[in-house]
């Protein structure tokens, strides 16, 4: 990006990082703002072009000053829908990659998003940072705790913008829950409650092995990952139950509850880690990852607890997802919908005063990737920077080997490694496969 580009709208975006107003500018506000130049563009490129990659290009695209400049997937299919649907709405037709790494090298692409599966995302962001580009990257940050150490590094190093998908950061009444408690009003918190009951994922039978898809690039997508018979269950969207490419709803849906329990708590990893759960709700499902997880991470004051239940969406306070703060005076509860508190009840008396519910807005990611935007502009750090993203990436990957390995796992923070359990220190790592080397910093 050229001095100018840098410099354009400065003033705006320093106020808005500086003060919180990213985070709270509505859709139609943005939309109103005149064009810009075409010099004070930010040219972005998509990796990974299936479900939230592409809706993150299109919340990045509501922006003023967003153009995209270059799509890239291994699926050819998945490639030139989306080509064409990007020229239908843009009048401008994307230059169109297989290959991520000729996408870097295009001198005239600011900023990438991947929205490539877990196990492609620390090369992908390494990659990108080695090549000066900005990164937005979908969570969670990566399929090792070794690999998200790696990117905070890069980030580092190369002076990138790496904002991570935990949209729930730049969420307006996501904020406001984690601001009343953090004020001490519903005093001392002794636990937090994490949890996502989701309905979806009650049919996931076994599938044969069967030939790639004519327009894919099976080795490409496997990439790192161990060579494996292509298999549809282990492709587009269902790749996630598969330890192989990622960590099943603890890394999906976990990335985003725990997430605010650690912005809430300023917190950034546990002293010891519990698991127990396993596939209780659909034993014969073809996946590899549990449907019913348990997690309780210890900080030697309180307690987080991580919940999950695949095929259920009755969670706790009758919400699918959410997450609750349990303190000695009363109970804040958020979700994606609202916040409210439940007061502690002594002798008839509220032991804080009752107040209504607070309504979200339903504009937490494009608040999120307007943040991105701004802070592409003014160099100044994102609301989930790359640090945020290892620390609850940190906490799955943590759960999930607890949970694979029956252990209780206890984590040095300052050496950032497991102690005493050379097997789970093995899980923490990564392995790559297929002549993909662990990149470089």
């Amino acid at each position: 990006m050229t001095t100018s580009r840098r410099n354009f709208l400065r003033q705006s975006s320093q106020l808005a990082t500086g003060v919180g107003l990213a985070t709270t500018l509505p859709a139609d506000l943005l939309a109103s703002q005149p064009p810009t130049a075409p010099g004070d563009e930010i040219r972005v490129g998509l990796i990974g072009c299936n479900s939230m990659g592409w809706t993150d290009l299109n919340s990045m695209l509501k922006h003023p000053g967003v153009r995209c400049l270059a799509l890239c997937d291994v699926d050819s299919n998945v490639l030139n829908k989306r080509a064409s649907e990007l020229e239908k709405t843009s009048g401008k037709k994307p230059v169109l990659y297989s290959d991520f790494r000729k996408l870097l090298e295009n001198k005239d692409i600011d900023a990438v998003i991947i929205g490539t599966p877990d196990h492609w995302h620390c090369l992908q962001t390494v990659y990108a940072c080695q090549a000066g580009k900005d990164v937005y990257v979908e969570k969670p940050m990566a399929n090792s705790i070794e690999e998200c150490n790696l990117m905070v590094e890069a980030a580092r190093k190369h002076n990138r913008i790496v904002q991570v998908g935990q949209w729930q950061r730049s969420g307006p009444h996501w904020n406001a829950a984690l601001n009343f408690v953090r004020s001490g009003k519903i005093g001392r918190i002794r636990s937090v409650k994490t949890w996502a009951f989701m309905p979806y994922g009650k049919t996931f039978p076994a599938k044969p092995d069967a030939a790639v898809p004519a327009g894919v690039d099976y080795d490409m997508w496997l990439g790192p990952a161990p060579k494996r018979p292509f298999n549809p269950n282990r492709f587009h969207g269902s790749f996630r139950y598969f330890w192989d490419y990622a960590g099943g709803l603890m890394t999906d849906w976990g990335a985003h509850m725990i997430d605010i329990a650690l912005a809430g708590m300023n917190v950034t990893a546990p002293k010891t880690v519990v698991a127990l759960g396993g596939k209780y709700g659909f034993p014969d499902h073809a996946s590899e990852t549990p449907d019913t997880l348990q997690v309780v991470y210890d900080y030697g004051n309180f307690t987080i607890l991580w919940e999950q239940s695949l095929g259920t969406g009755r969670g706790p306070f009758d919400r699918e997802h959410g997450v609750a703060f349990i303190g000695n005076l009363g109970t804040v509860v958020v979700d994606r919908s609202k916040w409210e508190l439940f007061p502690e009840v002594d002798g008839g008396n509220y032991l804080v005063p009752a107040q209504p519910p607070k309504f979200g807005t339903g504009r937490d990611l494009d608040n999120h990737t307007l943040n991105f935007v701004t802070c592409v502009r003014s160099r100044q750090k994102p609301n989930c920077p790359a640090e945020a993203g290892r620390d609850v990436a940190l906490h799955a990957h943590l759960g999930n080997i607890a949970y694979r390995t029956g252990d209780k796992l206890v984590w040095d923070a300052e050496k950032r490694r497991i102690i005493g359990n050379e097997k789970a220190a093995e899980l923490a790592r990564a392995h790559y496969h297929s002549n993909w080397n662990l990149p470089k910093v």
